[in-house]
Parts: C-alpha cells; structure tokens; sequence
C-alpha cells in the first residue's frame, strides 16, 4: 500500500499536487517575510533613521545564511527525491545527514568568523559613526550566537519538503516567523533593548523552530528517511558533488544578493542616511514578491525531481505547467498591489517624511517586475530539480550581480539617486529573457524523449 506521499508524487491530479505542496510554502515564505520586515517596522516605530538604516546595513550578512541554507537545503531536497524516485533510501539519508550536518558545522563558522571580522567588515559595508554600534549588536544575536539555528531552520524545511511533508515544513518555518513577531515588540519595548531587543527576538524564534523539525524528524522515525545519526554521513557516492553543485545556484543567488544590496547601501549613502533607509525599506517590502515566488518554485521542487527520475515525464511537464501560470498570475496582482499602494505600506515602516518618499519612490521602481522573478525562479527550480548544473548557476548570477551591479554604477553617473534603484528591473528583465531561452529547448527535450518512450511501450 502506498503512502500518502507516494500517492501525492505519483498518482494524485497534477493540479491538487501542486497546491498541496505550493500552497504551504508560500504561505511560511509570506510569514517569513513578514517575519523580517517585522525588524524593519518595530525598528521604525523608535523614530531613528540610523537604527533602520542600520538593519539594511545589516541584511546582506543575514541574506548570507539563507544562502547557506539553500547550498545544503536545495541541493540535498533534490538528492534525496531522486533517490525516493527510484527507490534509493540509503542514498536519501545518506543525503539527509551530509546536508544537516555540513551545513551546522558551514554555519558555525561563518559567524566565528564575522566575529572576528566586524570591525574591518562593517565599515566596508557602509557603516559609519552613527550607525556602527547598532550594527554590531544586531549582528552579534543574529550571526554570531544565531547562525546555525537560522541556517538549520531552513535546510531541515527543505528535506522534509523533499518528503511530501510540506505542510509540516511550512509549519516550521512559520511558526519561527510568528515568533519573532510576538517577540519583537516585547524586547524592543518594554525591555528597552531597542535593535538589539528584534535581534534577540530574530534569534530565539529560530532556535524554537529548529527545535520544533529537530522533535518532528525524531517522531516519525522510521516513517523518514532524514537522518541525524552522523554514521550515516558520508563523502562518497558523490554525494558532496551532486548536493553542493545543485544547491549552489540558489547560494550563489544569495551570494550575489549580498554583493548587491553591499554595493546599493554604499551608493545610497553618499547621498543620504534617508536615502539608505528608505531603500531599507523598499527592499523588504519588495521581498513578498520574491518570497511569493520561492514559495511557488521550492514548493513544486520535490514533485517534478521525483517524477524526473522516475522517468514519468509527462507528469513532470504538467507540474511545471500547472505551477508556471499559478506563480505568474499571483505574481502580477502581488506587483500591482505593492505600486498602487507604496506610499501607505512605506508609512507603515517609519514616519520620517523624507525616509517615506525615498521609500515610495523606490518601491514603485523595484516592483514592476515581479512577474520576471517568477519566470525566472521556476526555471531555475526546474533545472536544479532534475539535477543541471549550469543553467540555474548562469541565472542566478545574472539576476543577481551579472546584470544589476554594472547597471547601479552606470545609471547612479547617468541618473543619480533613482538610476541606483532602475538597475534591479532591468537584471530581473534580462535573466527572464535568458531563462526563457534555455527553458522552452528543455521542454522541448523533454518532449521528445516521452516520445520516444510511449512509443518503445506500444511496440
């Protein structure tokens, strides 16, 4: 008899499918965000531009775990749903206990090393006198005492998502999310901890939810195959290779998130702390849109691997279908949305006048293109599903880094203050076009090969 998620990746309407994994995730992908604009906007209420400005100083160095998360989480999710494809399960918790493991110990020392680094590390990152010891304190809870409970969170979401499990993975995450929004308040607030009081809250809220995947993988037992018995971590079987080289797209991305929102903070500043804030702020908003579609890509992730190597391609294809005009649709009312209504949500972070116009400005220019995002997203979700290495790898690096970097220092001579801003739309346009390129060929591919097999069965 079949399991429950057996039954999901293999034989139940490709539409319900792909809600029931889809819908969750972006549902913990949304609290997520909100959960990191919630630092933003409790950050907001004390009044200080510098404490805002400070958070998106701040932010890269965050981003920086996430991609961590996504090198172990995504890279191993689709190792361990293509060995369940064919029936691997060795394979899959030799995988599960590689990425678990690797990624605490990657994250770990990451923030012994930020520790030691900030000094020379924050300025470069545009830190001055005003906003240097607001950014060292949210970084100490944040990194340096919460990176690998921040990191582990997220890749432990993924492996059960690999599972057919992702309610429970979205339950996770979200429930770090709710967290921190219950207690950021508290320690801004009444305990007067201001910057520091939402780092600590960042912190303890992802310690619970790696507790809360920690308790759940050990209650199902032996009804999963995630694996924290370090006898089954290995080097071999190419593992390492095939995890890390599938995840790395979504790292690199991360990566060059990094290098960018460095760079737009550095061109920010020298014109003004309210510029830097208010980009802060439009930059978080913006987020929902691509938390939109992350949460649509990652969540159909295990569904099209699974079917992949199974050999089952038409039910492959009809997924990504089923989830490209899904992720599309929501993705333009989303974009919509944060245009019409950019003024009162920037208000809503911080009452600073000059910080909101920047702010609207901004957010108006970084939404347009919400739709490219979830083009883009789903074709590099696609590739890094069936294991490609180069396609997802060329994508993201020119979403993120390839194409708005050069752009923010081109168009910050040609238009000042706004030009800095009109690079993101442009990257995310130009990596929709080049994703549009190299994805309809594979479908194309794909076609042909089941082709080819149904025609192999009726001989």
């Amino acid at each position: 008899m079949k399991t429950r998620e057996e039954y999901l990746f293999e034989e139940a309407p490709v539409s319900r499918a792909v809600l029931s994994l889809v819908v969750p995730t972006v549902i913990s992908q949304l609290i997520t965000v909100i959960y990191n604009m919630a630092d933003t906007f409790f950050i907001g209420q004390i009044g200080d531009p510098n404490q805002v400005a400070a958070v998106s100083l701040c932010m890269p160095m965050f981003i920086f775990l996430t991609g961590m998360a996504n090198l172990f989480g995504i890279g191993g999710s689709s190792l361990m749903a293509r060995s369940l494809g064919v029936g691997n399960v060795e394979k899959a918790r030799k995988t599960a206990a590689f990425s678990i493991w690797t990624a605490a110990a990657t994250a770990f020392v990451y923030g012994i090393i930020l520790a030691l680094s900030e000094s020379v590390l924050l300025p470069v990152a545009g830190a001055d006198a005003q906003t240097y010891e607001f950014c060292r304190k949210y970084l100490f809870w944040t990194i340096v005492v919460g990176a690998v409970p921040t990191v582990l969170n997220q890749t432990l979401a993924h492996l059960v998502r690999a599972e057919g499990h992702s309610a429970q993975a979205s339950f996770g995450v979200a429930l770090g999310g709710v967290l921190n929004i219950i207690l950021d308040p508290i320690f801004i607030f009444p305990l007067g901890m201001e910057i520091a009081g939402a780092a600590v809250a960042t912190m303890l809220s992802n310690v619970i939810a790696t507790m809360y995947f920690i308790v759940f993988i050990c209650f199902k037992g032996k009804g999963t195959d995630i694996s924290f018995n370090p006898k089954n971590y290995s080097l071999a079987r190419g593992i390492p290779k095939e995890v890390l080289l599938v995840g790395l797209p979504s790292c690199l991305m991360n990566l060059m998130g990094v290098l960018s929102n460095v760079v737009i903070n550095k061109l920010m500043a020298e014109y003004a702390n309210t510029a830097l804030a208010g980009i802060g702020v439009a930059k978080k908003i913006d987020m929902m849109t691509f938390a939109i579609s992350t949460g649509m890509s990652q969540g159909v992730l295990p569904l099209i691997a699974y079917n992949y190597s199974a050999g089952n391609y038409k039910r492959m294809k009809a997924a990504f279908k089923v989830d490209f005009v899904l992720s599309f649709v929501v993705a333009i009312i989303t974009s919509v949305l944060l245009f019409t209504c950019a003024g009162p949500i920037v208000q809503a972070f911080i009452n600073d006048p000059q910080t909101v116009e920047y702010g609207r400005l901004f957010q108006r220019i970084i939404c347009i293109t919400g739709p490219c995002i979830a083009v883009t997203m789903l074709s590099i979700t696609m590739f890094q599903a069936v294991g490609k290495k180069l396609e997802p790898g060329i994508l993201s690096l020119l979403r993120k880094g390839g194409l708005d970097i050069p752009f923010m220092f081109l168009l910050n001579h040609l238009a000042g203050v706004k030009g800095i801003v009109w690079a993101t739309p442009i990257a995310d346009l130009g990596a929709m076009i080049v994703a549009l390129s190299l994805i309809i060929p594979f479908l194309g591919r794909l076609k042909t090969k089941e082709e080819t097999i149904e025609n192999l069965s009726e001989k």
